[in-house]
């Protein structure tokens, strides 16, 4: 492997944050040289040799000379540090703030891989919005109609900030639905699969986990048989997508690193077909899923520090 690359991670405090600090220490081809977060400031990096978290703004950040940025900050405050890095350097937002700038390239690498590839400027998905496209994709050219995507997940998809989707109290024994229209991750999925998804979240009470139950209405006929190798062969040289026969559940999805997808059926008039699919919100949804994609614009082993 060349040389390690010198790397900051803005937003570092927060859950995906967290998870961002926890590969790239493990990763052999970067040095993580900056960890930002105003409330841990002059505290150490767990795992770092002597590093510590500092407040720096985004001009001083500039100076740093970074070859690669992670935005994981909140929406809506990414502005600052992308207008002060310089073009050369590799910025990954994960944020939604760039999902729907045609300036950047979208970063879904199992769909979007080659546009990824030398990128300077990529969007990392939503959670849900990865798992969604991933399931549809292998269909999308048999659909006739709105695809329909049940989600759950884990209450850190609400990040640190207290509200009732992260409240552990209000989530005990409970399950909340919340933007049941218009949702981004709704919109972005519609955006980049070229057709409309209609989507429902909701949370439940386990910190990481998601889980999405896809129905698919078809303009044909198809048989479990075609349905089940389509989807085989869309993923059989993923690294980082598995198929399985059995319908994964939410647990299955706590802890992967990738996504599984499995229990597709066929229903009795063979017009439409149900795919369930499971990630840790936290790492393919966000995190490992940057890493991913900073791997790609490198040039470099696309797994490489995952798995």
């Amino acid at each position: 492997m060349s040389r390690p690359i010198g790397v900051g991670v803005v937003g570092a405090r927060g859950h995906t944050g967290a998870e961002l600090l926890r590969i790239l220490d493990g990763h052999p081809g970067v040095d993580l040289l900056y960890a930002g977060s105003r409330s841990m400031a002059g505290n150490p990096v767990p795992g770092s040799d002597g590093l510590a978290f500092q407040d720096l703004s985004a001009q001083a950040i500039a100076e740093l000379d970074l070859d690669a940025v992670f935005l994981a900050l909140p929406n809506d405050l990414s502005d600052p540090f992308v207008e002060a890095l310089s073009e050369d350097t590799i910025i990954i937002d994960i944020s939604a703030d760039h999902r729907f700038d045609d300036a950047w390239v979208y970063g879904l690498p199992e769909l979007n891989r080659d546009k990824i590839a030398g990128a300077r400027r990529i969007a990392n998905p939503g959670c849900y919005a990865t798992v969604s496209q991933l399931i549809i994709a292998p269909f999308l050219h048999l659909v006739d109609g709105v695809p329909v995507v049940f989600g759950v997940s884990g209450y850190s998809g609400a990040g640190t900030t207290p509200s009732p989707k992260n409240d552990p109290e209000r989530l005990e024994d409970n399950l909340v639905p919340y933007s049941l229209t218009g949702h981004i991750h709704e919109r972005e999925s519609s955006r980049n699969l070229g057709r409309p998804i209609r989507f429902m979240p909701h949370v439940h009470p386990a910190f990481r986990g998601l889980l999405v139950t896809t129905h698919l209405p078809l303009g044909s006929a198809i048989d479990a048989d075609h349905a089940s190798s389509l989807l085989t062969k869309a993923y059989e040289n993923e690294a980082l997508v598995e198929v399985q026969p059995n319908a994964p559940e939410l647990r299955d999805g706590a802890g992967l690193t990738g996504v599984l997808i499995g229990g597709l059926e066929v229903s009795g008039d063979s017009k439409n077909i149900v795919v369930v699919g499971v990630e840790d919100n936290l790492l393919k949804g966000a995190a490992v899923q940057a890493v991913q994609n900073l791997n790609l614009a490198l040039g470099r082993p696309e797994t490489t520090g995952l798995v």
